[in-house]
């Protein structure tokens, strides 16, 4: 049973989950391309991952058998577990509770070699429409107070495996992360009872050197103060607190403003590893007034060191004005060449 404790000292909780300890590339210090005979997501390979919860394929298939276009599937090593109770007690002055939530895997395309960036806007809506569909469902449990979307593209970034997927963990804290936007956002909202993301985007469409790109119903920007070099965030300019607050044509506006997005990091930074989180507000509609969700992308182009893990400080070699310009510069027409299955299966 994994554990979530709280540090006394800063509020942070963290998961003790022993069961990832098992995963194969766990502690590894060098990678290993998981060719398309052998990895897990691939069509033909159901009976290597748990049963599906929900899968987009054609009338006529069966549940767990290939044809599918896009699977969500439970971790196999779960960093929370659905089952049981909450258990919240005391240790002497630690906290600790049963890491009870949910941790699911979106498999995004049944092509082991594909990601986002060769996908019709279509395939990309279908991507985004399930993690709707997904926290709508999770947000029935009275247990959960939070859920997090995210996607770690290349090793560097956290993917144990290359077949381009997504990740969903559901849990019954807010994590310290979010908490102090909302603290913040909320701050902003009482003393000008505007909400400061509505501002930002005010600000930057006046502004104009580091908006990256204007997709109608979305503003792509360089923040003010990125902590690392080339941070993207992708921005409603409609004031919306949840993810799931969307009409269905945005889930298509932003299907095509996310897929140009990694298109020009792509082809700017050379395919970097990446994370982008989907920052939404809590199970609970209290926050709706103040909060405005966003995706955070977060090339890892350098290396948190000693400063800033001791500070909190994060050093930033690329202002964001200069990384806005070179990614609007970027030719979103050239898309690059996909790795073709024969290059997928070689070691």
């Amino acid at each position: 049973m994994p554990e979530l404790r709280k540090d006394p000292i800063i509020g942070r909780w963290v998961i003790i989950s022993t069961e990832r300890a098992r995963r194969p590339s766990s502690f590894s210090s060098v990678g290993k391309r998981t060719s398309a005979t052998m990895c897990p997501f691939c069509p033909g390979h159901e009976d290597n991952t748990p049963p599906e919860i929900i899968a987009y394929r054609p009338p006529g298939t069966e549940p767990n058998q290939p044809g599918w276009k896009l699977r969500v599937i439970p971790n196999k090593y779960p960093a929370l577990i659905v089952e049981g109770g909450l258990n919240r007690e005391p240790k002497g002055l630690y906290d600790k509770m049963h890491g009870i939530g949910a941790h699911e895997v979106i498999i995004e395309t049944a092509d082991h070699a594909r990601d986002m960036v060769h996908m019709s806007v279509e395939e990309v809506r279908d991507i985004l429409w399930v993690y709707r569909e997904r926290m709508i469902d999770l947000e029935r449990d009275g247990r959960l107070k939070y859920i997090l979307l995210f996607k770690n593209h290349g090793e560097a970034a956290g993917a144990s495996l290359e077949h381009s997927h997504s990740q969903l963990i559901a849990m019954p804290i807010i994590p310290k992360r979010v908490a102090e936007e909302i603290e913040g956002a909320k701050a902003y909202y009482d003393y000008k009872e505007r909400c400061i993301y509505c501002d930002i985007v005010r600000q930057e469409l006046a502004d104009g050197e580091r908006i990256v790109a204007d997709c109608d119903a979305f503003l792509v920007v360089q923040p003010f103060a990125p902590r690392f070099p080339f941070e993207t965030w992708l921005i409603p300019k409609s004031h919306q607190s949840s993810y799931i607050d969307m009409s269905d044509s945005e889930y298509v506006t932003l299907a095509g403003c996310l897929k140009e997005t990694l298109l020009r990091l792509k082809l700017a930074l050379n395919d970097p590893p990446f994370n982008y989180i989907v920052h939404t507000r809590p199970v609970s509609k209290d926050y709706q007034d103040f909060y405005h969700w966003h995706i955070e992308i977060i090339p890892k182009l350098t290396k948190i060191a000693g400063f800033e893990w001791g500070s909190g400080f994060y050093i930033n070699p690329t202002a964001p004005e200069q990384a806005a310009e070179f990614l609007r510069k970027i030719d979103v027409h050239v898309v690059p060449e996909k790795v073709g299955p024969e290059a997928a299966d070689r070691d």
